[in-house]
């Protein structure tokens, strides 16, 4: 008996629901895999599936042993990453979704010199804002700008995108800069659509927390639009020190409300769940975090303000 094509024709069954997908998959006829099972459910004493004409299903058993044989699979693909891996270099294509201001702005660069560092990949780069599920669409990588939710997606943590409060000197000369976070209210606000809170801001201080509903002027889906307004004077903005730091540097923009802070943000690398990464979203990931780091270059360059 072949055990290890057997717990493979088994697990595709389960997963399928069928005997004819799991031999399209694993390239064999209907009749191949179900003597495969069949062989496996006789060693073993037991009945793994329940067979019907329309549907095939595990047997309590039968989902106990598939799950042992999927951790048993994995352990073995691994196993023979592991020891191929380190001699390969990567090729083939990279898919790589990530947000469209810090893209522009951060990301081109690091993929140019990443591809100079692999010349055999094959990158393709979406950018956006939107919601996608990096399964469904094809990602090899996510990245996203967020405070993590929970998620059946595996996440490592890249670099952080600090927030700051910030606009144009000509504005707070015509308007007066903000003492509390509740001055915020009779201010013009610029405000960005995809923020999870709305239009409200979470501002943290001494004092506490204060969540505060503000009057906007201008709402957009992409933040290079809201500096773009900040700092031609029409408003106050909340916006990563990435994409404004270099404003700030210049004085193009000033920082208000310095003794309270936004909650955290992160630039996650997000990918579907694996017992291994395959070596290109590896390297990538690595090679993005040797890049950013925990200091980036736009909060050393005056970020500050």
């Amino acid at each position: 008996m072949d055990k290890l094509g057997s717990i493979k024709a088994f697990t595709k069954v389960v997963e399928h629901g069928n005997f004819s997908e799991a031999g399209r998959e694993l390239r064999l006829s209907r009749s191949a895999v179900s003597k495969y099972v069949i062989e496996l459910e006789r060693e073993l004493g037991v009945q793994l599936l329940n067979r019907t004409t329309r549907s095939v299903s595990p047997t309590d058993n039968g989902r106990a042993y598939y799950q042992r044989c999927v951790a048993i699979l994995a352990d073995l693909e691994e196993a023979d990453m592991a020891v191929t891996q380190a001699q390969v270099e990567p090729r083939g294509l990279l898919r790589v979704n990530a947000p469209m201001s810090f893209g522009t702005l951060h990301l081109g660069k690091a993929v140019a010199d990443f591809m100079t560092r692999f010349p055999e990949l094959v990158i393709q780069i979406v950018l956006g804002d939107h919601f996608v599920d990096p399964v469904q669409e094809g990602f090899d990588v996510t990245l996203r700008i967020a405070g993590l939710a929970s998620s059946s997606l595996i996440a490592r943590r890249i670099v952080p995108a600090r927030r700051v409060l910030c606009a144009a000197p000509a504005y707070l000369a015509e308007r007066g800069a903000p003492r509390h976070p509740n001055d915020l209210r009779g201010h013009a606000c610029l405000t960005y659509d995809h923020l999870a809170t709305g239009t409200q801001w979470k501002l943290s201080g001494a004092d506490g927390d204060h969540w505060i509903q503000v009057d906007w002027n201008l709402c957009a889906n992409n933040g290079e639009v809201l500096r773009d307004a900040a700092v031609a004077g029409h408003g106050i903005a909340l916006l990563p020190t990435f994409l404004v730091g270099p404003d700030l540097q210049s004085g193009r923009l000033v920082t208000v409300l310095d003794g309270y802070a936004a909650p955290d943000l992160t630039l996650y690398a997000i990918y579907p769940p694996t017992r291994h990464l395959s070596v290109k979203v590896r390297l990538f990931i690595d090679f993005l975090v040797e890049r950013f780091g925990n200091n980036p270059v736009w909060d050393r360059a005056g970020g500050d303000g």
